[in-house]
């Protein structure tokens, strides 16, 4: 085993491996972000760091259990039925089940920042209370194990070593750790990040969907969009603070 490590870490090739690995797991974990930073910001403040800490936590623990499990996730690529022309797998279904998920609970958050005091509806059961840390910390696992298993798969592609997966596993989780409380505040505080957070978890859904159907929807595109969009919301907040300096000085 001590060989195995020794000759990984002198293979240039395997550090090319992590440091594209780290890259993909970072742009990837940006999905889990904003969705953490969301769902935890509904909970009683101070448990709001402590259920994100916990939630990402138990995430690290999930997805590399799944990395030694990457024989059974590679086979769940296999056809397992065929319908309207396509042979649905595993990884399919899991895609459009996290995707219809995904769709769901932003079009909810959207429905009530819409409507703050929305009446009992398709969303909401009579008798509903706030959420809780159980169901938060349930909801992110669920999130997570849909994009761990694509992640995953992705990974297996590039390289077949689960030491270099594991440590570019670690590195964005304690990225993630650390970006978790600045992240969810920053949301907090501003009301229309959280509409540009819940249309990117809406556009996220519905590209895992068309996934889970084998419509192939290239990840720049959509990262690109959300850095396109997030920097036009930058320049509003800008002029809009600046808007409110000059009003405050008169």
């Amino acid at each position: 085993m001590l060989d195995y490590i020794v000759s990984l870490l002198s293979d240039p090739a395997a550090w090319v491996a992590l440091v594209t690995l780290i890259a993909m797991e970072l742009v990837l974990g940006i999905d889990n972000l904003i969705f953490i930073s969301i769902l935890t910001n509904k909970l009683p403040e101070e448990q709001r760091s402590f259920a994100r800490r916990l939630g990402i936590g138990m995430a690290v623990v999930l997805r590399i259990g799944l990395l030694f499990t990457i024989a059974i996730i590679v086979g769940l690529t296999a056809p397992v039925f065929t319908a309207f022309g396509h042979g649905f797998s595993w990884r399919d279904l899991i895609l459009i089940a996290g995707g219809l998920f995904l769709v769901w609970k932003a079009t909810k958050e959207i429905h009530h920042h819409v409507d703050p005091a929305p009446t009992n509806d398709v969303f909401e059961q009579k008798g509903t209370v706030s959420l809780g840390i159980a169901a938060a910390i349930g909801q992110i696992l669920v999130l997570d194990l849909v994009f761990s298993v694509d992640s995953i798969i992705t990974a297996v592609g590039m390289t077949e070593h689960v030491p270099i997966m594991v440590v570019a596993v670690l590195v964005t989780v304690t990225a993630m750790l650390l970006a978790a409380d600045p992240l969810a505040n920053f949301i907090n505080r501003n009301p229309t990040v959280v509409m540009l957070a819940l249309s990117f978890l809406l556009m996220i859904g519905m590209t895992l969907v068309a996934e889970g159907f084998g419509a192939h929807v290239p990840k720049g595109y959509i990262y690109t969009a959300m850095a396109f969009s997030a920097g036009v919301e930058l320049l509003n907040m800008f002029v809009r603070r600046k808007q409110a300096s000059g009003g405050a000085a008169h």
